[in-house]
C-alpha cells in the first residue's frame, strides 16, 4: 500500500472564467523525489500555490501526512512543514548566511528577542547536516548562485521541512554544481525528505526523479514511473501530439562553402576569454558551449559590441569588422538574442509590438512621425511568422509564457536583418513545444542563408542543432567539434 504524504484529489482553480487547474490530482510518495512537468501555463506553478497556501483552490482537498485539508494558508503549509524553494530562491542578499536561515523561524514564531547564539547553534547543526562549509557571517549577496541555493534548502531545513518543493533549481547552475544539488538530494532522501522537482530538463528528470506527473492545459495527463517513460511518450503527454527535434537537421547543400565565412574571429580577445578564433558560413549552425563561467557569454557580448574586445580581429564576409557599441554591431548585421530576455531582451510591462518593433523605430517613422499603422501591420507579420500565442499584440508582453516571450526577442532581432544571429541560451524557461517551434524557426532562417551562432550549456540542444561546435573552458576555446562526432559524451568530455 503507498505511502502518500501529499494526496491532492480533484483541485480546481479558475482566474476571471479561465480554467487554470481542472480536476487535478496529484500523489506523492514518502521519501521519494517525484517531477512535476508541462508546458508553461500548463498549470504547474497554480497547484504549488494551493499547495504552499499562496493561493488556496477553489476546490477540490489536499491531504498532508494523513490529514485532509480544504484548503490551506502560508502559515499552516509551513508549519505542517512544507517548503518552496522557488526559482529567484527568494534569499535576502543584504543580510548574512545565518539570518537568512533564521528569518522564516523568527518571523512565524514571531520572536521579539533575535537569541544570536542560540540561532547560530542551530545554523551550525544545519550547515554540518547538509555537509556545507560556509561562512556564517558573509552576506549573501558576495555568494554565487549555487551557495544561494543552498542557503534556501538549508533554510528550509532549518524551518524543520519535510516536504521541499523545488522549482526549476538547475537553471542556472553549472554541471558540476547540478552534481552537488542532485548529491544534496539524494542524501536528503535518504534521511527521509521528500521532493517535489519541477524542471524543463529531461535529462534532469531521468537522473533524479522515482515519478512524475505531467500536466498540460490545467489537468494532470500522467502520473507514473520516471524510469519507464520514453522521450518520445514524454513530449507526447507534454504536447499532445509527436514532436520528432532531429527533423532535417543537416540539409544537403544548406551550408554556403563558397563565399567567405559570414563571420570569422581571428585571436580575439575580450572581458572573460582569451585567443578565440572560429567562423561560422553562411546557413551553418554554430554551437559554442562550455559550463557558466566558460567564457561563451562574454564572447557573445563582444561579438555584440555590449564589451569592448581588447585584441584580435572580427570580419564580416571577408572584410575586417569595426566593432565597438551595440550600433556597429547591428550596422554590421549582427544581432544577439541574449541570455536573459526579462532583464535584458524585453521591456516587460510594454506591449508586444513596441517590443518586436523598438529596434527599428526609424523604419516606420516619416518625417520625424511615427506610422503606428506600419508599426502595427510589421508587428502582426512577426507575430504570425514566429508562432507568437497570443490574442492581441497590442497586450503587455509580460502576458505572454516564456516560450512566446523568447519568439517576441527573436522576432525584434530578426528585424533588424541580420546575416548573422547569434543566441545565448535561446530556449532556457522555454517549454517543449516552443523549443521545437524554436528550433524549426533557426533552421529555416540557416536554410535561407543566415549564419546562426548558438551559445549553449544544453548540450542535448547543441547536437540537436547544430551542425558542429566549438568549446569554451576557463575563458579558452579548448576545442571543436565536427558535425560527425557531435554527441553529448564528446561534448561532455570536453567541457570538464
Amino acid at each position: 500500500m503507498p505511502d502518500y504524504i501529499l494526496n491532492c484529489k480533484g483541485i480546481c482553480k479558475s482566474f476571471g472564467g479561465v480554467h487554470a487547474l481542472r480536476n487535478v490530482d496529484l500523489r506523492v510518495q514518502r521519501g521519494e523525489v517525484h517531477c512535476l512537468a508541462g508546458e508553461n501555463g500548463c498549470g504547474k506553478s497554480t497547484i504549488i500555490k494551493a499547495i504552499s497556501g499562496f493561493q488556496p483552490q477553489d476546490s477540490g482537498t489536499i491531504e498532508f501526512n494523513g490529514k485532509v485539508y480544504s484548503s490551506l494558508s502560508p502559515v499552516v503549509s509551513i508549519d505542517l512543514g512544507i517548503q518552496v524553494i522557488y526559482q529567484d530562491l527568494s534569499v535576502f542578499p543584504n543580510l548574512t548566511v545565518q539570518e537568512n536561515l533564521a528569518i522564516n523561524t523568527v518571523l512565524s514564531h514571531k520572536t521579539k528577542i533575535y537569541n544570536h547564539r542560540q540561532q547560530r547553534e542551530i545554523a551550525k547543526k544545519v550547515m554540518e547536516t547538509l555537509n556545507l562549509n560556509l561562512d556564517l557571517d558573509v552576506r549573501v549577496e558576495q555568494l554565487p548562485v549555487a551557495s544561494k541555493q543552498l542557503i534556501a534548502i538549508a533554510r528550509a531545513l532549518y524551518a524543520k521541512a519535510n516536504f521541499l518543493i523545488l522549482d526549476e533549481p538547475t537553471t542556472a547552475l553549472t554541471r558540476k554544481e547540478v552534481d552537488r544539488l542532485f548529491e544534496l538530494i539524494r542524501d536528503l532522501k535518504a534521511k527521509g525528505m521528500t521532493v517535489l522537482f519541477v524542471s524543463h530538463k529531461l535529462d534532469e528528470m531521468y537522473e533524479i526523479s522515482d515519478s512524475i506527473t505531467i500536466m498540460r492545459s490545467g489537468e494532470a495527463v500522467y502520473t507514473g514511473p520516471m524510469k519507464t517513460l520514453s522521450e518520445d511518450d514524454f513530449t507526447r503527454y507534454m504536447t499532445g501530439h509527436d514532436i520528432n527535434f532531429d527533423t532535417d537537421k543537416h540539409p544537403e547543400g544548406r551550408i554556403r562553402n563558397d563565399v567567405p565565412p559570414a563571420l570569422e574571429v581571428s585571436d580575439l580577445s575580450g572581458p572573460g576569454f582569451r585567443h578565440v578564433s572560429f567562423s561560422v558560413q553562411p546557413g551553418e549552425i554554430l554551437g559554442i558551449t562550455g559550463q557558466l563561467g566558460s567564457g561563451r557569454s562574454e564572447l557573445c557580448n563582444t561579438l555584440f559590441g555590449i564589451t569592448q574586445a581588447e585584441g584580435g580581429r572580427i570580419s564580416r564576409d571577408g572584410h575586417e569588422a569595426s566593432i565597438h557599441s551595440v550600433n556597429d554591431a547591428i550596422q554590421n548585421g549582427i544581432a544577439l538574442v541574449p541570455e536573459d530576455r526579462l532583464t535584458e531582451g524585453l521591456f516587460l510591462p510594454v506591449s508586444i509590438m513596441e517590443n518586436i518593433t523598438l529596434v527599428n523605430y526609424k523604419d516606420f517613422t516619416r518625417n520625424g512621425i511615427l506610422s503606428h499603422d506600419a508599426q502595427e501591420a510589421n508587428s502582426s507579420e512577426w507575430v504570425r511568422e514566429i508562432h507568437v500565442k497570443t490574442d492581441d499584440h497590442l497586450l503587455p508582453v509580460q502576458t505572454l509564457s516564456g516560450g512566446n516571450q523568447q519568439k517576441v526577442v527573436l522576432a525584434k532581432w530578426l528585424s533588424t536583418k541580420p546575416k548573422v544571429l547569434i543566441l545565448n541560451g535561446p530556449t532556457v524557461g522555454v517549454d517543449i513545444g516552443a523549443k521545437y517551434d524554436i528550433y524549426q524557426h533557426l533552421r529555416d532562417l540557416a536554410s535561407s542563408g543566415m549564419a546562426v551562432i548558438v551559445a549553449s550549456d544544453d548540450l542535448a540542444e547543441v547536437v540537436r542543432l547544430c551542425d558542429r561546435s566549438i568549446v569554451m573552458r576557463g575563458g579558452l576555446m579548448s576545442g571543436e567539434i565536427p558535425g560527425s562526432e557531435l554527441t553529448a559524451e564528446n561534448l561532455t568530455k570536453a567541457i570538464m
